[in-house]
């Protein structure tokens, strides 16, 4: 795994409490989560389904109000943005995310060299210089340039999930957050984004990996949080978590994960017992 630099870190989170409803119905999304991600870092982020992962994504990136806690982006207070400071650090490019569904992110009317062009274009590049970059990156990410002239529904999921991860990474930026971004891929595709996103975090770029799948966070990530129900219920190097988890939740995780090892629930009664022992 990469060794972080000296730097501060790229993101820095503390006491971050999320809730969603009217005061009289609140529901707690998430409570008290501390996170730090270091420069040429990557942190996994494990749950499963209503655990509180995509909320953890959309408040640092400014799309949902935190009720408490305090989130720097690469030493700026993000906490209380405004929609114009926000503006300013997404044209800056600090922070970008990829989805889980390339389609959301990428204009099924533009072509993929419009696409990855076009946050260049706003902030000045000539296009010259802006179409280069995209066909540097296409090779990057391991795609040939033909693919520049292409839309969205023209080329393989695959291609479009490594397209997504192409267009993040235009502006260079400092942290890139990564939403089950293999989820929906084969097994031939998931080990080539994969092996992308190791390439990205050994170059210097902070990673927050999110996904249900403690398998393929695990040759990614140097750490790795595990939430459930809202709460960060263990956290630690990729090697601990894994291979002795303490919390019964991270147990149940290590255990349906069949290619992890580790003190796995042997059995379907030993996996009913630590559920048992989860908070309802």
């Amino acid at each position: 795994m990469s060794t972080p630099t000296p730097a501060g870190p790229v993101l820095d989170i503390t006491g971050l409490t999320v809730h969603y409803g009217p005061r009289r119905r609140r529901r707690r999304a998430l409570d008290d989560l501390t996170l730090r991600v270091d420069p040429g870092e990557a942190v996994g982020v494990i749950g499963e389904t209503g655990s509180g992962k995509s909320t953890l994504a959309r408040t640092v990136l400014g799309l949902v109000e935190p009720s408490a806690g305090t989130i720097l982006v690469d030493g700026e207070d993000v906490t209380r943005h405004g929609r114009r400071q926000w503006r300013a650090l997404r044209l800056r490019g600090t922070v970008q995310y990829v989805f889980q569904d390339p389609l959301r992110s990428l204009d099924p009317d533009l072509t993929v060299g419009q696409s990855l062009t076009e946050p260049l274009l706003v902030r000045g590049v000539p296009r010259a210089d802006a179409v280069e970059r995209a066909r540097a990156l296409l090779a990057r990410v391991r795609l040939d340039g033909e693919l520049l002239d292409r839309l969205p529904g023209e080329v393989s999921g695959g291609q479009r999930q490594r397209v997504a991860v192409a267009r993040a990474l235009i502006t260079e930026p400092r942290l890139l957050i990564l939403d089950e971004p293999v989820s929906a891929l084969d097994s031939a595709n998931r080990v080539q984004v994969l092996e992308i996103l190791k390439e990205l975090r050994d170059a210097g770029t902070a990673l927050v990996f999110i996904s249900h799948d403690l398998g393929s966070v695990a040759g990614v990530a140097d750490r790795i949080a595990v939430l459930h129900r809202g709460e960060q219920v263990e956290t630690g190097t990729a090697a601990a978590v894994i291979g002795a988890p303490r919390h019964p939740y991270t147990r149940l995780l290590v255990g349906s994960a069949p290619t992890l090892r580790g003190p796995a629930p042997a059995d379907r009664a030993e996996r009913d017992a630590l559920r048992a022992l989860l908070p309802a």
